[in-house]
């Protein structure tokens, strides 16, 4: 497939974020690099053949981009041949929101071992929450996974309604939405925060808080589980989660 022509992105692609629109060679590439990339944080690691179908290009165009990004070690490919996201994503990501990682990571920590459930960050990036730090459970023998970089839109899920709860009218209309906002927006401004169940993945709970702090970007703390649980347990333990790393902020 020649690389001058535009390729419509696939569902999983346009899913990630990749604009389905004609480009330049050169942004064309670097655009599946990108996409790639985010394909890799969402999917976890995947083999040439198969980063090749969820990009819906041909193997030898994924093979390529593969190979760029294993020079500049953003990618890694193990002894089996499966690819995942490399070491140097973290030394580029190290100064991102560098205060609010630092003030969270404890206080996530400390949640995900109160709660035996995977607790995180996410931050606003347009209309998508993007997964900032994680924290998982330590003396659980499995939790609910939920990577850095993962990202859905706010429209759903407990961490995006926290941060809907943070935007005004008017910038939710700029944003391109002509419905209201979810109905459980109200719960966070009434009680704190929201609880999700079923809506990004069947069968996982979500509960978050917005973290307001001055000057910085909109943030929400949230936890993950399987199955129905106390939720107002939950909620009140990210709520607490959520003002102590307000306070570490001022």
């Amino acid at each position: 497939m020649p690389e001058t022509k535009p390729t419509p992105a696939s569902p999983a692609a346009t899913a990630s974020g990749a604009a389905a629109k004609p480009e330049t060679s050169g942004s064309q590439t670097l655009s599946r690099g990108l996409t790639a990339l985010s394909l890799l944080a969402d999917h976890g690691s995947q083999s040439i053949q198969s980063l090749a179908a969820l990009l819906g290009v041909h193997r030898s165009v994924a093979y390529r981009l593969v190979r760029t990004l294993e020079e500049h070690r953003l990618v890694v490919r193990d002894s089996g041949g499966m690819l995942s996201l490399g070491p140097q994503l973290v030394i580029l990501a190290r100064d991102v929101e560098h205060d609010l990682q630092s003030a969270s990571l404890p206080h996530l920590q400390q949640l995900a071992d109160e709660l035996g459930a995977t607790a995180f960050l996410t931050v606003r990036d347009g209309d998508d929450a993007v997964t900032l730090v994680t924290a998982v459970p330590r003396g659980v023998n499995a939790s609910v996974a939920q990577h850095p970089g993962h990202r859905h839109p706010i429209a759903l899920g407990a961490p995006g309604i926290a941060l809907q709860a943070m935007l005004s009218e008017a910038t939710w209309r700029e944003l391109g939405h002509d419905e209201p906002m979810h109905p459980a927006v109200a719960d966070v401004r009434a009680q704190g925060f929201a609880v999700s169940a079923n809506e990004v993945i069947q069968g996982i709970t979500s509960v978050g808080a917005p973290i307001r702090a001055r000057g910085m970007t909109d943030a929400s703390v949230a936890v993950v589980t399987v199955g129905e649980p106390d939720a107002q347990a939950l909620g009140a333990a990210v709520l607490r989660a959520a003002r102590a790393i307000e306070a570490d902020l001022r």
